[in-house]
């Protein structure tokens, strides 16, 4: 696909929690961004009991939607692509909702399979890849689900890395809050969190036996999410979030541990009081935090890659025609 220099481009992400959209201006084979917005709005919330997006929910999201179709004609975007994830795949009412987004706010919503999902998050993650390390595990903790991919890793930074195996698991941050609480976090309800996802991820371990190349030093982890900028964040001791120095950072399983028992110990209050927590996280980081120690104690890389992009970025070079994976 072919651009012109300067071109500007939309990429939206709406997921079970968060929507999030950047705007960028073409620049050679890559991009600057030139605005953005991210919002909470559990688009997500309760959908676990009853399988529908409810009013307020809705309402929420596209109130958000609203502030990003302005940004959109406010920067004169000519190309665009918007995605919605987990949240709009499994309710029933998602047709509903999607219409009523093109009709207040302008914007058509994309619906993406998992596989799509996959492959934009580790399009966008890409430039973080060690190419030195032959294979790598990277995953997507979000609102409504965990999305797990096995990579081989080329040399060749030209090439892209090749997707050898995928997961989408009904297990994420909201999900799990919804069903085990996350105000009050007992260390019995934590264990049975990881306990639930451990048993969740262990045949994808047995399909692709990743801890055989674990045991050879051939694997690097990469993770995307709020959950794991949230722990870089305040490992990094940041008096609020700085993307600048959280994306590409790199956490130590030890520094995580740690990071989550002071989580773990705080009252709810306090958690929301923390410049990288916030209320709007404050119920959910301990499920997040559960999801991420099922997932390092399968496979004990001993450190990870922090990404905070993934979707969106694979979105922007796909508009770009850069190519993805």
């Amino acid at each position: 696909m072919s651009h012109r220099v300067g071109e500007v481009y939309a990429a939206l992400d709406l997921g079970t929690n968060n929507c999030r959209l950047l705007v960028a201006r073409s620049s050679g084979r890559g991009f600057r961004v030139i605005d953005a917005f991210s919002r909470i709005v559990r688009l997500g919330e309760g959908l676990a009991a009853t399988g529908r997006l409810s009013e307020a929910a809705m309402t929420r999201t596209i109130e958000a939607l609203k502030i990003c179709a302005g940004k959109v004609e406010h920067r004169r975007v000519t190309r665009a692509r918007y995605v919605a994830t987990e949240a709009c795949r499994r309710a029933a009412n998602c047709n509903e909702f999607i219409e009523r987004v093109r009709s207040d706010t302008g914007i058509a919503i994309e619906i993406i399979s998992c596989d799509e999902e996959a492959r934009l998050v580790v399009a966008g993650c890409a430039p973080l890849l060690d190419r030195h390390v032959p294979y790598a595990f990277v995953f997507d903790i979000g609102g409504g689900s965990t999305e797990l991919v096995w990579l081989r890793v080329p040399r060749d930074p030209r090439s892209s890395p090749r997707l050898l195996g995928f997961v989408s698991l009904p297990h994420g941050v909201v999900t799990l809050s919804d069903r085990y609480g996350g105000h009050e976090v007992t260390e019995e309800t934590y264990a049975a969190m990881v306990e639930e996802m451990s048993a969740a991820i262990l045949s994808f371990e047995e399909r692709h036996g990743i801890s055989h190349h674990l045991a050879r030093g051939e694997v690097q982890m990469l993770g995307s999410s709020g959950t794991v900028t949230t722990l870089a964040g305040i490992q990094l001791e940041l008096p609020r979030y700085n993307r600048s120095l959280v994306d590409g950072s790199i956490l130590s399983f030890d520094c995580m541990r740690k990071v989550t028992r002071r989580l773990a110990a705080m009252s709810y209050e306090s958690r929301a009081a923390h410049p990288c927590v916030g209320g709007e996280r404050a119920d959910l980081v301990l499920a997040g935090c559960a999801i991420l120690e099922a997932i390092c104690q399968l496979w004990p890389v001993g450190r990870l890659r922090v990404a905070d992009r993934g979707i969106r970025e694979g979105i922007l070079l796909g508009l770009l025609g850069a190519g993805t994976p």
